[in-house]
């Protein structure tokens, strides 16, 4: 009897023909809605849509879902709680289903002080995105890379994508462009904003072995940072530690690396990142033995992204519109998160504010004016840089999402989103109330 392993048939195959710009591609999708990045905006658009009763796919360049939210351990929700005293809950939809699942397995804690934010365990996060996804039967396009946009005077038909198995051809009626970059409405031939001088990002990474009994104040830490920065090697000239109570560990956001959109220079922002990350190890390991004497790293998050390239809306929200809370009247997120501007390599711009302020986003930052069926959501909506800080986080971020779902179905397969901020505020307001309002 032949063994099972000699026993496997193999066949040989040759490709048809080399692909040429124009030709079709090896694969399509065909969906309600698209929505090309699947971090904490493209979660919430992905989720609420398919608990619509569309269809959808949700794509992403990186193998795996979560965005940054759980690739490059952010390591807390922010900005879905107003300040003290009240502290109010700002922020509902899929992060009510987030707090709920993973506090009652103990995977989140809440950070109490001028604000609440929200730690959470990032590979139970990872997982708990994924079951939800394939529980609502989304379709999922992982590793997959933008290559082109098919676009029809203001309609957006399709989108191709490179991936390992061959290129992707994605049709949908809507699209929500949640990749953080801009990339679909760049791709799309769509005006966007780029800064005029760097907005840095963060290289996180999860130390472990730590001794939890005295951990320095926040100010002390900082302080520390500040006057041995030098000595160390230091970038940035102040720092983070999260840590998560009971487990010895602490999320570190103690770094400061460029987020450029060259690829190469990407990469290198990448290595230098890590290195940056290990002084970073090496400083906190020397200067506060008691409590990082026996740290290692347990793992690196990749590149943080802040701000890099984001859309020209029909409504570019502006810095005194954040300071002045003004409330539009197509508001479909709100935050009370400080202005937080990475833009120098020592330290960054924190200007809070008071007890019972609130600042929104109105949907016609999300709104580019040149297409009736994509809406942007997330850290690429648009705003002047300051303002834009101010409004990135995950948050309101999950709010964007949330409500690009109940636009793109209130107008169905051939309406336009523009006709929602100027004719059907009501319909959506009344869909999408706990975010905006109470």
């Amino acid at each position: 009897m032949p063994h099972p392993l000699t026993d496997l048939p193999v066949r040989t195959v040759v490709r048809d023909a080399l692909l040429h710009p124009g030709d079709p591609a090896e694969h399509r999708v065909d969906a309600d809605v698209c929505v090309v990045g699947a971090g904490i905006a493209g979660l919430s658009a992905a989720v609420e849509s398919a608990r619509l009763g569309r269809d959808v796919v949700l794509v992403d360049a990186l193998p795996v879902l979560g965005g940054q939210m759980v690739n490059s351990l952010i390591g807390l929700f922010c900005g879905a709680f107003g300040n003290a005293p009240e502290h109010r809950r700002l922020t509902y939809g899929l992060l009510d289903d987030i707090f709920t699942d993973l506090g009652a397995s103990g995977d989140i804690f809440y950070r109490v002080g001028h604000t609440i934010t929200v730690g959470y365990d990032e590979v139970r996060l990872g997982r708990w995105v994924e079951d939800t996804v394939r529980e609502l039967g989304i379709k999922v396009l992982t590793g997959a890379s933008l290559v082109g946009v098919d676009r029809e005077g203001d309609r957006v038909l399709g989108a191709r994508f490179a991936t390992r198995y061959g290129a992707v051809d994605v049709r949908a009626h809507g699209f929500v462009d949640a990749s953080g970059d801009a990339a679909l409405c760049w791709a799309a031939g769509l005006p966007c904003r780029l800064p005029e001088r760097e907005i840095y990002g963060s290289q996180q990474l999860v130390v472990e072995h730590l001794d939890e009994s005295d951990p320095p104040e926040p100010a002390d830490l900082a302080a520390r940072v500040a006057a041995k920065a030098a000595e160390y090697g230091l970038r940035r000239h102040d720092g983070l530690a999260f840590y998560f109570p009971g487990r010895g560990t602490a999320v570190l956001n103690m770094t400061h690396i460029e987020a450029p959109l060259d690829p190469i220079a990407a990469a290198e922002a990448q290595l230098e990142g890590k290195a940056q990350a290990d002084r970073v190890v090496a400083f906190l390991r020397a200067e506060f033995p008691e409590v990082f004497g026996k740290a290692s790293v347990r793992s690196y998050g990749l590149p943080g992204r802040r701000q890099t390239r984001w859309v020209a809306g029909v409504h570019q929200l502006t810095v005194d519109e954040v300071r002045a809370g003004t409330r539009f009247p197509d508001a479909v997120a709100r935050t009370a998160w400080p202005i937080e501007l990475h833009d120098t390599p020592s330290g960054y711009v924190w200007e809070t504010f008071g007890p019972d302020h609130l600042h929104y986003v109105p949907l016609r930052a999300m709104t580019p004016p040149d297409t009736a069926n994509l809406l942007v959501a997330g850290r690429c909506v648009d705003g002047d840089a300051a303002a834009l800080s101010s409004v990135r986080v995950m948050g309101p971020c999950a709010a964007m999402g949330h409500a690009a779902a109940h636009v793109l179905d209130l107008v169905g397969p051939d309406g336009t989103v523009h006709d929602v901020p100027t004719r059907r505020t009501a319909e959506l307001a009344d869909r999408i109330r706990p975010n905006v309002e109470g």
